[in-house]
């Protein structure tokens, strides 16, 4: 899976504190570093409607714990508000614990450290990438204002299940480990949901690489997430938590 890693990465940025503000107060507001001035009032307007739809910013920002598996090869635990992750790879007895704001972390074979480094399989950055990669397949509808996104609205279109949308482009400024990509999304008129996202492996890119449906909304939490037939791949044992196992990040 590792040409996922680099095909289909996008932000490092997420979310990761509750917060206090009231209701109507709460809003939406963007990461430190989205572009806005670069962005359109229309794309705005629908990442916004699109946040909501999903569960709402404070329900995103409140939530702690995000389990899944991508595409059966590995499961991971993600500590959103802690910035820290595990990642399971049952084939090769592999466990990768890491920090996602500094990059630190330990790996182990078996449930023993591996400290050789010359005997590592792979490196955190690996780990990292992963988690990047892999959670941007589940909650990219959260993501439209991250850090160093620019949003413009391109009209009206229909998915490629018939489906009426408004479409909102991608694009990135030094973020991701791809930050040449373009993706275009579909917000669904009847769902408000984003209902297709197109890939572009680099924004100057006349056709996509792939368009994929995102379908299957279903509750978790308080926020809707989709893990369904994305590509002939699916995204399983989706979980939204309070709280984990005391020892799920080990020594991290």
């Amino acid at each position: 899976m590792k040409h996922l890693i680099l095909f289909f990465v996008a932000i490092l940025l997420f979310s990761c504190q509750k917060q206090t503000a009231t209701p109507a107060d709460y809003g939406n507001p963007p990461a430190q570093g989205f572009n806005e001035s670069r962005s359109d009032d229309k794309a705005i307007a629908l990442a916004d409607d699109v946040m909501e739809t999903m569960g709402g910013r404070r329900a995103w920002d409140n939530t702690r714990y995000i389990k899944w598996t991508f595409f059966g090869n590995r499961t991971h635990t993600w500590d959103k508000q802690g910035q820290r992750n595990r990642i399971d790879i049952p084939k090769d007895s592999l466990t990768i614990v890491h920090n996602l704001t500094d990059q630190t972390g330990h790996i182990y074979k078996n449930g023993a450290e591996i400290t050789d480094t010359s005997q590592l399989p792979l490196s955190i950055a690996d780990a990292h990438a992963m988690w990047i990669n892999d959670s941007y397949w589940l909650v990219m509808p959260f993501k439209l204002k991250d850090s160093g996104v620019t949003l413009t609205y391109t009209g009206r279109d229909t998915t490629v299940d018939g489906r009426n949308a408004e479409v909102v482009s991608l694009v990135f400024d030094n973020v991701g480990v791809t930050p040449q990509n373009k993706y275009l999304v579909y917000v669904d008129d009847a769902s408000g949901l984003v209902s297709q996202w197109d890939y572009y492996p680099n924004a100057t890119d006349s056709l996509p690489a792939f368009q994929s449906p995102w379908p299957e909304y279903k509750q978790y939490g308080e926020i809707l997430l989709s893990g369904g037939a994305i590509r002939g791949m699916r995204m399983t044992d989706i979980e939204v938590m309070d709280d984990v196992p005391a020892n799920t990040f080990l020594d991290l």
